[in-house]
């Protein structure tokens, strides 16, 4: 199967459940772990010959471009992830478009290459913020992986297609989901898929069905908070029914000694926080039991 492995490069105070806690213009005080967290995963993926998506964010890369570098040095996609970790609700779409572009154009200056694909802080691609598709058709990007069809307080879709699918660039913003020109896609081990300028793929994090219900089994803190054979169980089902999946990680996550936010509300510090300190074992157990591709891997960019 055509399983795509993410990494979403950001560091723990960058989260958006802190967001009401550290203002952006704070960043510059933390201290950046995300190097050390990112190179482990990097260490992990080479032991276990894989290679993933890196979704970067351009914050991140403005400081560390070396990483970027090594990253891609290593023979991962390199995709953004935004500039400065915004939920998209909370901005405009000129704010939205300035965002993109500014990302973009770091990592491309750092790589000499176009940047494809990307991702969502926060997955903040919702009802609410369908608008921001065209602006990506617009700004270039060929793939997208915002959309995760789920009830969140934060973001998802519920009615969203689980599978990927692909998105046209029609006249007007769409108000709700049924507005979008979409038509399925399958991507198999055979012929790449084919992204015609003007379209936009979109790869939904993972979700099983179960009795009428989307239950997210595609990584990040559900990977953390969920057995980790329930999460097995899930995606060998989606396998299993000839479907791949995507799934996701924070280099953040492989942190347990990270320095804790005691001012967070109390349910932003629990997702957080909870088993990080098994996320290192339950992603070697991943490794071993799926294999997976980086996402530019099963495109065909026209």
């Amino acid at each position: 199967m055509t399983n795509f492995l993410t990494i979403d490069v950001e560091d723990y105070f960058q989260v958006h459940a802190f967001s009401g806690t550290i203002p952006r213009e704070e960043w510059p005080k933390y201290e950046l772990r995300v190097h050390k967290n990112t190179e482990h995963i990097l260490d992990i993926l080479n032991r276990h010959r894989t290679k993933a998506t890196f979704f970067v964010l351009g914050w991140i890369a403005e400081r560390a471009p070396d990483l970027v570098r090594t990253i891609a040095r290593e023979g991962h996609e390199i995709a953004s992830h935004g500039y400065a970790h915004q939920h998209i609700a909370t901005q405009s779409p000129e704010e939205f478009r300035k965002d993109v572009r500014l990302s973009r154009d770091i990592l491309e200056s750092i790589l000499g290459k176009p940047v494809k694909g990307y991702r969502a802080p926060t997955y903040s691609i919702t009802n609410r913020t369908l608008w921001a598709l065209p602006v990506l058709i617009e700004e270039g990007f060929r793939y997208d992986s915002s959309i995760f069809p789920v009830r969140h307080d934060y973001y998802g879709i519920p009615g969203a297609p689980r599978a990927p699918f692909k998105i046209f660039l029609s006249s007007g913003l769409p108000k709700n989901f049924s507005e979008l020109r979409t038509t399925p896609v399958e991507i198999g081990e055979g012929a790449a898929i084919a992204v015609r300028h003007g379209e936009l793929l979109e790869l939904p994090a993972a979700t099983l069905g179960v009795w009428g219900f989307n239950l997210p089994v595609g990584g990040g803190g559900y990977f953390r908070l969920f057995p980790y054979s329930l999460i097995r169980w899930g995606l060998r089902h989606m396998n299993g029914h000839g479907g791949g999946f995507v799934f996701y990680l924070h280099p953040w996550e492989l942190d347990p000694e990270q320095p804790r936010v005691r001012n967070a509300p109390l349910l932003s510090r629990f997702r957080h926080y909870a088993n990080l300190e098994k996320t290192r074992a339950r992603f070697e157990r991943l490794l071993r039991d799926f294999c997976f591709y980086p996402i530019e891997a099963r495109i065909s960019f026209e």
